[in-house]
């Protein structure tokens, strides 16, 4: 559906160019030639898209070859399983049966986002910039606090620039769009749109940072490509920051999205490229039992400082001392898993805190025998209410418009998702109440028009609360802790998130994802494997001491070559294995941790199994999270 309109958008836009230079004298006739040869290229692929032959808007369509009666029977069939009418308003698959084309739908006609005539691009319409705005303002104000500052840099960058930065951006190589022209006048040297920020603002770094005096550098800007990129004259300062701006992260998606997140760090193959280390907020997604990434906050050391010179005199020694980095960012991305995770098959259901409308009013029951003084009457009751609650803080509207039946108008709301609905009819006024239908979860309430304001505010903070738990239920619930990589297959295919040991390295977390890929998936189907999200910062430690078998887990983690290897001790992991089962034997199960670390620290084991014992010990305190 997404590239379909992407096609027309494109259609129309070569139809007018071809139009323009038909009326224009000055145009060559090549010029025209090209434009219609594209045009027909257009089309054709449109019509290898959706198998039929593109109908120009406002023109002549293809007549339905279907006779009559089979039409009035697809319409008697169009209704969704509540038994409500299909129209064109409304979603028009599930979110179980077909996952891409309902989120295309929820997004377009919720009118949160309008499809480009450049490919990859977007337009971000009022109701998801409105979200948008929601959550600068709240990160924009935590950043602050930290004493970060906001600016703007060019979006360009130069050849030379990106040249000093070849091998990062390496990987980016393929993506990087090159400005070759202006006008009629080739460019004497090729400008690119920066991939990423680094380039951009680190030669004026260079600039800035004379002595260990000029630092902390901390920067912020909001654009197409967020990115805060801040300095420091010690790595301690530095790593602080990148956890605390993790915190602000996962803050964004509980306080404000009622989401949800795990923080943790990236594995080596998953961090930036470029990066010491990456950290990272992860959310679930239950409709796919897939994860999605939050927000990334990069550690980069002294690696960029070092390729473009960021460097000041030490204090301490006069020595040439290079700056230790962060990079970290938030983006529209949160907005995309918000309707992941809380949209159904009717549209969007938005978290209170981020709606742009928490409530609209709605007059209803105005039938053809209402009066007109009683048609006004319900008019201006509408329209007082939302400005009641406008005036106590709640983002409230009234919806008037006499050119829609109600019907429509509370389709049209469900859709765009705003969390309470009131509704206020003839029946409501004689009882000086209003009934407020709560989106999330369809209940509806009777509401005393005096109680109004506190009550729509408990609302809107139940809401919140209950939106969260929902989510955090179904997390939990496909949240498990696996050992058998058989297991960790079949659950994976069930939409579980697995937390299981891991060694860290690439060449492990390649064959894991290889391994666990599913030869036999449905035509059509990803055929994915496992994708490690992150190794979480809570770790569950004693997790593989709660069991008797620890070679079994020891060959998981993949490292029982090189521990075989330490000192030439071949027997060494079964003497340490032997020992331990033998010295936990009758031991109670929750105590079974303590009971192997004391045997790894007591004086009774041989000379040098103790201290590769506890080596093991630290080294299966890396729990990785793997999901699909």
């Amino acid at each position: 559906m997404a590239k379909e309109l992407e096609i027309e958008e494109q259609i129309v836009a070569q139809g007018d160019l071809v139009r323009q230079l038909k009326g224009d004298a000055s145009a060559s006739e090549d010029m025209r030639k090209e434009a219609i040869e594209k045009l027909l290229r257009l089309k054709l692929t449109y019509k290898e898209i959706t198998g039929k032959d593109y109908a120009a808007p406002g023109g002549r369509k293809q007549k339905d070859k279907k006779p009559a009666p089979e039409k009035k029977q697809e319409k008697k069939q169009d209704v969704k399983p509540d038994g409500k009418k299909q129209t064109k308003l409304g979603i028009e698959v599930s979110k179980d049966e077909n996952y891409s084309e309902w989120y295309s739908q929820v997004i377009t006609k919720a009118e949160m986002i309008e499809y480009y005539d450049v490919s990859g691009c977007y337009v971000l319409r009022p109701w998801s910039y409105a979200i948008w705005e929601s959550i600068q303002a709240w990160f924009d104000g935590g950043i602050k606090k930290l004493g970060v500052k906001n600016c703007y840099f060019p979006m360009f960058v130069s050849n030379a620039a990106l040249e000093r930065e070849k091998t990062h951006i390496a990987d980016f190589a393929p993506e990087v769009a090159w400005v070759t022209r202006a006008g009629s006048s080739e460019l004497a040297e090729p400008i690119a749109i920066r991939p990423t920020s680094e380039t951009v603002m680190y030669p004026s770094y260079k600039k800035w940072v004379q002595s260990h005096r000029d630092l902390p550098i901390k920067l912020n800007q909001w654009c197409n490509v967020v990115v805060s990129h801040t300095a420091f004259a010690n790595p301690d300062d530095a790593i602080q920051e990148v956890f605390q701006i993790l915190d602000l992260y996962a803050g964004v998606y509980t306080d404000l999205l009622a989401i949800p997140v795990v923080k943790g760090r990236k594995s080596e193959k998953e961090k930036f490229a470029g990066g010491d280390f990456t950290t990272t907020v992860e959310a679930y997604v239950p409709c796919n039992g897939r994860g999605i990434q939050g927000a990334t906050s990069h550690h980069l050391g002294q690696n960029f400082s070092k390729m473009f010179d960021i460097s000041f005199e030490d204090p301490t020694t006069g020595g040439k001392m290079y700056a230790w980095q962060n990079s970290w960012g938030l983006s529209t991305r949160t907005i995309g898993a918000m309707v992941m995770i809380h949209a159904d098959d009717s549209g969007l259901v938005l978290p209170p805190r981020v709606a742009s409308i928490q409530a609209i009013v709605l007059p209803v029951g105005i039938t053809a025998q209402t009066t007109d003084e009683q048609r006004k009457q319900l008019i201006d009751t509408a329209d007082q209410l939302a400005k009641t609650l406008v005036n106590a803080d709640v983002r409230a509207e009234a919806d008037l418009r006499d050119n829609y039946s109600p019907g429509w108008k509370f389709n049209h709301w469900e859709l765009k998702g705003v969390p309470i609905r009131l509704e206020v009819g003839p029946k409501d006024m004689a009882a000086n109440q209003v009934t407020a239908v709560l989106r999330y979860n369809g209940k509806k309430l009777a509401i005393k028009q005096n109680e109004l304001v506190n009550e729509i505010k408990r609302l809107l903070e139940m809401i919140h609360v209950e939106m969260y738990n929902k989510v955090l239920a179904a997390r939990d619930a496909h949240m498990k802790t696996c050992y058998d990589f058989e297991e960790f297959k079949q659950l994976l295919d069930e939409k579980f998130i697995l937390l299981s040991p891991f060694c860290g390295e690439i060449a492990c977390e390649d064959e894991i994802k290889k391994a666990s890929t599913r030869e036999d998936a449905d035509a059509g189907a990803a055929q994915m494997g496992a994708k490690t999200l992150c190794i979480p910062l809570e770790q569950i430690y004693r997790c593989i001491l709660e069991f008797s078998d620890l070679l079994t887990y020891w060959w998981l983690a993949c490292d029982i070559d090189f521990l075989k290897s330490v000192d030439e001790h071949e027997l060494l992991i079964e003497k340490i294995y032997e020992r331990t089962v033998a010295d936990t034997e009758g031991v109670e199960q929750e105590d079974t941790g303590d009971a192997v670390v004391e045997h790894i620290c007591s004086n009774s084991w041989a000379p040098g199994v103790q201290e590769l014992a506890v080596e093991l010990f630290l080294f299966f305190e890396i729990i990785g999270a793997f999901l699909v």
